[in-house]
């Protein structure tokens, strides 16, 4: 079964960027699909490949920054080809 994961990660400190840019650059080096905007990541793939991935990376960056939120949506299915239609 096949997964779209948009995240968020913010830390709560004025040197936010560092936290962020690891994240980032761990979740690039899985081989898994990944698109960046300026607000959020998406990853996209199979279900048990992504959450495998993000217990490890989510579990990292908590231990790493000591406050920080994670905004996350999951929807079933790859929508990494989405194309408005309008």
């Amino acid at each position: 079964m096949d997964i779209s994961v948009e995240l968020t990660l913010t830390p709560l400190h004025d040197n936010f960027e560092p936290p962020i840019v690891d994240f980032i650059k761990k979740l690039r080096d899985s081989g898994l699909k990944i698109l960046e905007n300026p607000l959020s990541t998406q990853i996209f793939g199979n279900y048990d490949e992504v959450m495998r991935l993000l217990t490890d990376e989510i579990k990292e960056a908590f231990e790493n920054t000591e406050h920080v939120l994670l905004y996350m949506k999951i929807v079933k299915s790859d929508r990494s080809g989405y194309e408005p239609h309008f």
